[in-house]
């Protein structure tokens, strides 16, 4: 089976490193960026999974990232984690609206973020599967 690939964005980088960490040792295949445009580059160049994007980044903050691949075709099937220190109702608000399908406050249990991860990617795995069956019965 094919390691699933995850796209860790996030300026703080001990929160990169444990998130990495803890992924690898699930079997998890992570990719690192540290700002809104190494994310939003390497979600165009690279077959991802899953992103774990943070909010206030430089460059590009994650809420504009989010937008521009939810709005696109090519990428808008890619499960997006916000995960942020914002707390706000408004700002979890405009996490939706920008196309996240989870949003994680800063401080987070990884142990629930782990779950989150797994739950995601096994709804894309049932997705394929339903695709192919589709083809399969047409």
């Amino acid at each position: 089976m094919e390691q699933k690939r995850i796209l860790i964005a996030d300026d703080e980088e001990d929160i990169v490193t444990s998130l990495q960490f803890t992924l690898e040792k699930e079997g998890y295949e992570c990719l690192t960026a540290s700002d809104g445009q190494e994310a939003l580059d390497k979600a165009k160049g690279e077959k991802l999974d899953l992103i774990i994007l943070d909010i206030m980044m430089p460059k590009i903050n994650g809420y504009k990232v989010s937008r521009l691949l939810k709005f696109d075709v090519k990428y808008r099937g890619i499960p997006i984690i916000m995960l942020t220190a914002r707390a706000q109702e408004k700002d979890k608000n405009i996490g939706k609206e920008t196309g996240a399908d989870e949003y994680v406050t800063k401080p987070f249990e990884m142990e629930d973020l782990v779950q989150l991860v797994a739950k995601h990617l096994s709804k894309e795995k049932s997705k394929v599967e339903e695709d192919a069956n589709l083809h399969i019965q047409s």
